[in-house]
């Protein structure tokens, strides 16, 4: 992972992202927000408590997700783990007081194990070669509390609006996107069980009535982005 590469573009991620995805009519709020929504949905299903857990958000960036950890999993303890000092050090200052924000070197996360109750990732592994998955991977099983979850978000590349957005935007140069089944298969390689795959983003912001009816198409390989998720046996 090369901490360069995302810090160049830390003061401007909001602006190219507004800009990047503007086609579907939303703002980096709504896909930040519906990705926890997503996240907090999964594990109340899941039987799951959603009040005060440990939470891990992996390549947090500027900390975009931040506000929106605070809705949804009332009382969560939330870290914030990225490569880019720069963007570290942008969304502690946005959200004083409201996470932890900690630099990864890349190759060692660096917590013990059994820290956390759940490990996010938003669109992240995307920008990260995928000789290297498995291995970060392995360590996110490493730092998960036994039946801890791991819940994953990502491009769907089966989806040529999505692909066109990835294409075009700067922040996105180096990122290779992932194949469902492929990052499920790595998943489960690391220790992971039961990983599920649901689609989602299936309708623009001027079809937002149709929205409702994600929730039954979930199985279709079509939406802008998808989620894995997983648990620590």
């Amino acid at each position: 992972m090369d901490e360069t590469e995302f810090d160049k573009f830390a003061e401007e991620y909001q602006r190219l992202h507004s800009a990047n995805i503007r086609i579907s009519g939303e703002g980096p709020e709504y896909f930040a927000e519906y990705k926890v929504r997503d996240a907090a949905s999964i594990l109340a299903s899941a039987g799951f408590s959603v009040r005060n857990l440990d939470v891990l958000d992996f390549g947090a960036g500027v900390g975009n997700s931040v506000p929106y950890f605070r809705s949804h999993l009332p009382g969560c303890r939330l870290t914030c783990l990225d490569v880019s000092k720069k963007s570290l050090h942008l969304g502690a200052v946005r959200h004083r007081g409201t996470a932890e924000f900690v630099h990864f070197d890349g190759v060692v996360v660096p917590f013990p194990k059994d820290r956390f109750d759940l490990v996010f990732l938003a669109c992240v592994l995307h920008h990260i070669p995928q000789r290297e998955h498995e291995t970060i991977l392995a360590e996110l099983h490493r730092v998960l509390r036994p039946e801890g979850h791991l819940i994953a978000f990502e491009h769907n590349p089966y989806n040529p609006l999505t692909v066109h957005a990835v294409n075009t935007c700067p922040f996105d140069e180096n990122a290779v996107l992932l194949k469902p089944r492929m990052l499920a298969t790595s998943i489960a390689n690391v220790g992971f069980e039961r990983a599920a795959i649901a689609y989602r983003i299936f309708f623009p912001r001027a079809l937002a009535s149709m929205r409702r009816f994600e929730a039954w198409i979930k199985w279709l390989p079509l939406g802008g982005q998808y989620c894995v998720h997983a648990r620590k046996a």
